[in-house]
């Protein structure tokens, strides 16, 4: 790509595309290349001017080779792009607010007054119809108020009034149209499908291949816990799919041969192999647009409220009405009363700022999947974590092997290696990836795996079941032992680490030790959400009383359960809110999805099993804890932004109405100032909650992080 640098600073650059005409989705396709780049922290297309600026860390000449080398005819490229409808969107209703806008200025200006009249009664038309429409229909609501104000002022020859309020009617309506849209499509594509690399069959074994490398009928396998990341139709195997993603219904489907399998469902029990029906994941946008706009998670209580006090309140503004004139025998105040309604700002201005408080969140690296888990958090007062991979890193050491029963480090690491790397998980992780740094190769050496969840895997290999998991798993469950003169080196095993025991034909053939570091940000964040009003903090885990007690001290919580089934961390939370708690529940692998679905409000951590994503009602996608205190801070100034918005709509407009009663205000100035409030109170619920001198420094941390990797 040809470009000329127009200028720069450290860090930072603006270049200008040479010859080429940038389309939408050429500009798309190139700001998603940029900012998949480590060495770019952000990037933004201006397809207008054909100008990109980005953000960079390390040296110059790398951000400028990453510039040089991108071409605009690469196909592969169209895959990183989760979404074109942003851009178009915003091209879209720019251009219809220019019209808007440009065309009430020049109708002003150059418009004889016969003829603009004439044009504002015809435009009268269409607010004049919804408010006969809801009158037959026996409904009292603000069309019928907007319908008597127009056409009242229409009566008494005051087109100059009828016309400023059709067109700040107008400019209201446009503005919810696209906040929303603009606001459901972030939404939309923080949550599409985050799924880089997939199991497909090829000539009788499983190979791991890129997404954007499966093409349609390719063979894709996926097991228990797995996100199911194209279209397709099952070809062999059994599966119990929970699809709560797409249907709302969180009860799992049996998914047999012949069965349609949908993009973003995940893999509850057993697995299958199914023949993709598209490429790339496509689909996967749309379906989840149609699903949060058909849903109702989109819309909190407070919403609901909102709506319905705006509904009852339009007969009081029509009574405010009757008995002004009732009492001054005076048309025109009675006309500044009417020009006056509450519902319009209630109905505007709530929803945007739910919406506009979720879009925020995304900036913080957090999805949350409906307003309703804001409204909550808000509530909440009791918060449970899970110790492994939440508390403690996601990425856990191996550091140390220990073999047994004449077994060699290696050959234990090796087939760890290949039953572990089916099942995503923190811990499972840890072992792929020590036998990658060791440089063991780890082809299929097993049969069948089967996952038994908060336990561990079994299969067999060369006729002999090996099982790996927990010692409840191991040496309870299937009862395998330790050889008697090896007794020493496993009492010897240090109690400070994590252990996965691994076991072949019923006897013990190694111990794979994994540090577990506890995060360094966890006590702090633990400390925030307490100021934030949460009361009581609970860890819950599976390892042992020894491990679970040494972290429960250093991260602070108030209490703490060790060696724990899903079950139990679910009972919890039910207990919990039957006490008439607000429960969060914080995890992020498959025994965590119990809990999070028991919960008010269910967090899942981005880099965890697939089915605790899909599950959850909030995601955290940054490596980190700290957006947890962001996004309870963003939850408590939500609510208040609503309370304030409930006292400033009803104050303001009652005010308005005293004073058109008795006569301070006329009908024109009562209608631009009620008008100019609701667009007023609308754009700052569309500010952020979050100042950047008080917000945590999540972005900036985030950024930091990003440059580490480089």
């Amino acid at each position: 790509m040809k470009c000329t640098i127009l200028h720069e600073g450290k860090g930072r650059m603006r270049v200008h595309v040479e010859n080429v005409r940038m389309t939408l989705h050429c500009a798309d396709v190139l700001e998603a290349y940029l900012n998949h780049k480590d060495a770019i922290v952000h990037a933004a297309v201006y397809e207008r001017t054909g100008d990109v600026v980005i953000t960079y860390t390390g040296k110059r000449t790398a951000a400028i080779a990453i510039l040089a080398g991108y071409k605009f005819d690469v196909a592969e490229y169209d895959a990183l792009v989760t979404s074109a409808d942003s851009r178009r969107l915003n091209r879209e209703y720019q251009d219809k607010m220019f019209d808007l806008v440009a065309g009430r200025c020049l109708r002003k200006l150059f418009l004889p007054a016969p003829l603009d009249a004439a044009y504002t009664a015809f435009r009268s038309i269409r607010f004049l119809w919804k408010g006969v429409r809801c009158a037959l229909h026996r409904k009292l609501e603000v069309e019928v108020l907007d319908a008597l104000s127009i056409g009242v002022s229409l009566l008494r020859g005051d087109f100059a009034t009828a016309g400023s309020v059709m067109f700040l009617l107008n400019l209201g309506s446009l503005l919810e149209e696209w906040t929303r849209k603009k606001s459901l499509d972030d939404l939309a594509r923080s949550m599409a499908l985050n799924v880089d690399k997939v199991w497909v069959r090829s000539q009788g074994t499983e190979v791991l291949v890129p997404l954007t490398k499966v093409r349609s009928g390719d063979e894709v396998v996926v097991r228990s816990g797995n996100m199911i990341p194209l279209d397709g139709t099952v070809l062999e195997g059994e599966a119990m799919v929970n699809q709560a993603a797409l249907t709302g219904e969180s009860m799992p489907v049996r998914k047999a041969e012949g069965s349609t399998l949908y993009a973003g469902t995940v893999v509850e029990e057993g697995e299958c192999v199914f023949i993709a029906k598209a490429e790339g994941g496509s689909n996967r946008y749309d379906k989840i647009v149609s699903m949060i706009e058909e849903s109702e998670k989109l819309k909190s209580s407070t919403e609901n409220r909102a709506l319905a006090l705006a509904d009852k309140l339009v007969p009081w503004c029509l009574g405010a009405t009757g008995v002004t004139y009732l009492l001054t025998r005076n048309v025109t105040r009675a006309i500044s009363c009417l020009m006056v309604d509450f519902s319009c700002a209630l109905k505007l201005s709530m929803p945007l700022a739910v919406l506009s408080a979720m879009r925020e969140c995304g900036s913080y690296h957090i999805t949350v999947k409906g307003g309703k888990y804001l409204e909550a958090l808000s509530q909440a007062d009791t918060i449970v974590f899970d110790k492994t991979g939440t508390l403690t890193r996601a990425t856990p050491q191996v550091v140390d092997v220990v073999p047994f029963s004449g077994c060699n480090e290696r050959e234990v690491l090796q087939l760890a290696a290949c039953l572990e790397e089916h099942f995503p998980h923190s811990m499972a992780n840890a072992v792929v990836r020590a036998a990658k740094e060791r440089g063991i190769s780890h082809e299929e050496m097993h049969s069948e795996v089967e996952y038994i969840v908060a336990h561990g895997i079994a299969s067999r290999v060369g006729g002999e079941r090996v099982v790996i998991g927990s010692h409840h798993f191991v040496f309870e469950d299937e009862k395998c032992i330790v050889p008697a003169d090896e007794q020493a080196k496993f009492d010897a095993l240090k109690p400070e680490h994590s252990h996965l025991y691994m076991a072949a034909s019923g006897q013990l053939v190694g111990v794979i030790c994994i540090s577990d570091p506890l995060r360094p940000e966890a006590a702090a964040v633990l400390n925030g959400l307490r100021a934030l009003g949460i009361q009581n903090t609970v860890m819950m885990t599976g390892d042992s009383e020894r491990t679970a007690a040494a972290i429960a001290k250093q991260v602070g919580v108030d209490r703490f359960f060790a060696e724990v089934l899903p079950e139990d961390k679910a009972n919890f939370v039910q207990q919990a809110k039957a006490e008439g708690h607000t429960v969060v529940m914080i995890g992020d692998g498959i025994n965590d999805s119990p809990a999070l679905s028991a919960a008010d409000i269910g967090i899942a951590i981005n880099s965890g099993a697939a089915i605790a994503r899909e599950i959850a009602d909030v995601t955290i996608k940054a490596d980190s804890l700290e957006e947890l205190v962001a996004l309870k801070a963003i939850a408590n100034s939500l609510q208040k932004r609503v309370h304030a918005n409930y006292r400033f709509v009803l104050t303001f407009n009652s005010a308005l109405i005293a004073l058109g009663a008795l006569g301070i205000l006329q009908p024109a100035s009562s209608a631009m100032l009620h008008n100019l409030s609701t667009i007023g109170i609308s754009l700052k619920s569309m500010t952020n909650l979050l100042p950047e001198n008080k917000a945590p420094q999540l972005k900036h941390n985030y950024r930091q992080k990003k440059q580490r990797r480089v």
